[in-house]
């Protein structure tokens, strides 16, 4: 055999690894996500996860050191998600992308209590855990970046009032997780629908002030 023929066959056994590694990690947040909604986050062991899955919990370790890194992990894998979501969107309409964005954030999806109901848990934890604390700032930072664009390109093209993005994003952002805290802790299912008619109405008290009729 050729020096060049085994260098092509070790190219392609790492490209068949890699693959394969990708999709024993897919697997195993798709496990995670199950598990938590199943269990919660707070007593979620590794063979709960492993459970959900058709693989050994020796798989999960080959994959992540500890618990801690499989949940950090998880909580990077939600970005990444929410990022593709976001990067296949068509919508190229400033006020329809803050609609959109608004409601996936708040609403989320059809199982959205019991799941954030795991993500408070893990974000009890945060204050005493660098890992989740270190991800969810990420994730927030995020998220708040892409309010804040979505703002600034509808005053660009004049379809918002000329208002301080990154403020409007934070207004919008704490009262959604305000709302989603009120319905995970105190089981309040009208709080999402009256937060929504809130933020309406803030925003057009801001973004679209110069609609408004005047007096």
């Amino acid at each position: 055999m050729s020096e060049t023929n085994a260098d092509d066959i070790d190219a392609a056994d790492d490209t068949a690894e890699q693959a394969d590694s990708g999709t024993a990690n897919e697997a195993i947040m798709e496990a995670t996500y199950r598990a938590l909604r199943t269990h919660g986050a707070a007593d979620l062991s590794v063979q709960a996860i492993a459970d959900e899955f058709d693989k050994s919990k020796s798989l999960i370790f080959y994959h992540y050191d500890s618990r801690e890194d499989l949940l950090s992990s998880f909580l990077a894998y939600l970005l990444e998600n929410f990022k593709n979501r976001v990067a296949a969107s068509e919508i190229t309409d400033p006020v329809t992308q803050l609609d959109g964005l608004i409601d996936s954030l708040l609403y989320g999806p059809d199982d959205n209590e019991s799941f954030q109901i795991a993500m408070l848990e893990l974000r009890s934890q945060a204050p005493f855990n660098e890992a989740y604390r270190d991800q969810f700032r990420r994730n927030r930072a995020y998220v708040h970046r892409l309010t804040a664009r979505v703002i600034d390109c509808g005053i660009d093209d004049s379809v918002f009032a000329p208002v301080d993005p990154d403020y409007i994003a934070t207004l919008l952002l704490t009262m959604i997780d305000g709302a989603r805290l009120q319905l995970v802790v105190l089981g309040d299912e009208t709080i999402l629908d009256t937060t929504r008619a809130a933020i309406d109405d803030r925003l057009d008290e801001t973004l679209f002030a110069d609609q408004r009729p005047s007096d």
